[in-house]
């Protein structure tokens, strides 16, 4: 698998995947270290930007990029030969779908944990505001658990409908990520909703920001019990998604054989 995983990489030397995964980290970071310069830092500072950059990127760049990457992948295996030369290859079909499925990951990964140190840098030597590392680090891994399902779905997507469908698919996850999981308007249906997945996971760990050592008990959302909840609600509804979409796309890759520009 790690053979074909760097075979993968390789494919993607000077093209747009290697662009996406290190310089919009450094983008986003940016922004977010620009706007709080510009705002100024007090005591609500590292809330503020753990709120501002968790949501923008879960509810905006991670939607975007999942189409993107997607639908990219499997269009460079359409234009080398009409998927030929990857279907043809002498590795098992499963490892095949395995590593693009692999280097989706990795990649989205690699930007998110990128992102959130480049955040956290830049804010401590602009402003001289120390986040809250544990904190933000277990969102990034929230973030990444929530966005694994789908990442499964838009693979597939991309195989069976190409790239137009992957990116489709994320401009329209965006618009369910910013109002099903960062409004109170998916509040009972979220759970059902994969790109909403990533916004509410990620601002669960936000909650311990809001306690202090002034406090006698926890903030409400911990003490209560919610925190949990959501956390339990939403890995048990990403797990679920990331196995039928798993099994679901392999099952039928094994017996593709190329899309054809009619289909």
């Amino acid at each position: 698998m790690m053979t074909l995983l760097s075979a993968e990489w390789l494919k993607t030397k000077r093209t747009a995947v290697r662009w996406l995964t290190f310089a919009m980290p450094a983008v986003v970071a940016a922004m977010v270290t620009g706007y709080v310069a510009l705002r100024g830092a007090d005591r609500r500072t590292p809330a503020l930007v753990f709120q501002i950059f968790f949501e923008s990127w879960a509810a905006w760049i991670i939607p975007l990029c999942a189409g993107f990457l997607s639908g990219y992948m499997a269009h460079q295996e359409e234009t080398a030969g009409h998927f030929t030369g990857f279907l043809g290859s002498k590795a098992a079909r499963h490892r095949l779908y395995g590593s693009k499925f692999g280097l989706l990951v990795l990649s989205m990964t690699a930007s998110t944990f990128i992102a959130t140190v480049m955040l956290g840098m830049g804010i401590y030597l602009f402003e001289r505001v120390t986040i809250e590392w544990p904190v933000f680090l277990a969102a990034s891994i929230l973030v990444m658990t929530g966005t694994v399902p789908i990442l499964a779905l838009h693979l597939w997507a991309s195989f069976r409908w190409g790239m137009g469908a992957s990116i489709g698919m994320g401009i329209g996850g965006l618009l369910l990520a910013a109002l099903m999981g960062a409004t109170s308007l998916g509040d009972r249906i979220w759970p059902f909703i994969p790109w909403a997945w990533p916004v509410r996971l990620a601002v669960l760990p936000g909650a311990y920001l809001q306690y202090t050592a002034e406090m006698s008990s926890p903030p409400e959302a911990i003490s209560s019990g919610y925190v949990l909840h959501q956390l339990a609600t939403g890995l048990a509804a990403a797990s679920v998604c990331l196995a039928l979409a798993l099994a679901g796309g392999l099952v039928w890759f094994n017996r593709w054989e190329g899309r054809r520009t009619y289909e």
